[in-house]
């Protein structure tokens, strides 16, 4: 069998300090509810449709942009260690299911002082021929990687959370 054909590859870190406890930060990733207020750039909305948070298990997001198009990724997870790490495929599809990008994802999270370290890095293979030049655009938020994931992650909309988790998941189960 032939391998994928490759158009370039990228890769981003992003590195951003919460004033929340480490087992906040990490409901709004394990929630679908909670992540879809948040994923996806300045300007989108996002659902979740499938997110079984455990090794094996498959996950599916839908980034719903200004333009009126729908911007589906899919993936499995493989690795989950509550409340520090989580890994994961993104497959970026066009709207046939074809694969654009094909990539993982590793979210750490580390807690000191009440405040919580998380250090998202994410690589990416391009596997269409314009793959080259969504890879320069997402390299290039890179660089103003906090900036852009401020807008999207507000410290107001954790500041609206129940401190406690265990709180948040009895007031909406």
């Amino acid at each position: 069998m032939n391998a994928p054909q490759t158009f370039g590859e990228g890769s981003v870190k992003i590195a951003r300090v919460f004033d929340a406890s480490r087992a906040l930060v990490w409901q709004a990733w394990a929630d679908p509810k909670m992540l879809a207020q948040w994923f996806g750039p300045r300007g989108f909305t996002s659902s979740v449709p499938q997110w079984d948070l455990r090794g094996g298990g498959a996950l599916r997001i839908v980034m719903h942009g200004p333009d009126g198009n729908d911007y589906p990724m899919k993936g499995v997870f493989t690795e989950v260690k509550t409340p520090e790490r989580l890994v994961f495929t993104n497959i970026a599809l066009d709207n046939d299911g074809n694969h654009l990008l094909e990539g993982e994802t590793t979210v750490a999270l580390r807690e000191s002082g009440g405040k919580t370290t998380m250090v998202l890095a994410s690589h990416a293979v391009g596997r269409v021929p314009m793959a080259p030049q969504m890879l320069a655009a997402w390299r290039q938020a890179g660089p103003r990687a906090s900036t852009r994931w401020a807008s999207c992650w507000p410290e107001a909309w954790l500041q609206q959370q129940p401190r406690n988790p265990a709180q948040h998941q009895r007031d909406h189960p």
